[in-house]
């Protein structure tokens, strides 16, 4: 028996022109008016600025991850090759949201050491 993969959830698919629409089926939850609040905010945050399109989608990306979006991050990635991104600007937007993230876990491993005076593996003198 074949199982059908669900489709991601992508609150905001591509439109014609690259710019997004919500899905109908997004944010059901959240009340008309903070909704339209956080649309127009969305749609101002992709108008051209002192930031390209292209590079706008490769910060999404990192931020897609590090949100932990899937929907996002297949939205962005869609977008970003759209608005002209190579393969290898992809690769390097997701290698620097590896990075961040693994300082993250570092950052938060040595604050803990520090909180509870623990040194598992103390620097050789």
């Amino acid at each position: 028996m074949s199982e059908e993969k669900a489709p991601h959830h992508q609150p905001f698919p591509e439109d014609e022109d690259g710019g997004a629409r919500p899905q109908p089926t997004s944010y059901t939850m959240v009340e008309p008016r903070f909704r339209e609040i956080y649309f127009q905010f969305y749609k101002e945050t992709y108008r051209p600025s002192t930031l390209d399109r292209r590079t706008k989608e490769l910060i999404a990306i990192a931020a897609s991850l590090a949100a932990r979006c899937q929907g996002c991050l297949e939205g962005h990635v869609k977008k970003a090759m759209k608005f002209g991104a190579t393969r290898e600007q992809v690769s390097e937007a997701i290698a620097i949201a590896i990075g961040v993230n693994a300082a993250a876990i570092v950052d938060l491993t040595d604050i803990a050491a520090d909180n509870m005076q623990l040194r598992l593996f103390p620097e050789r003198e």
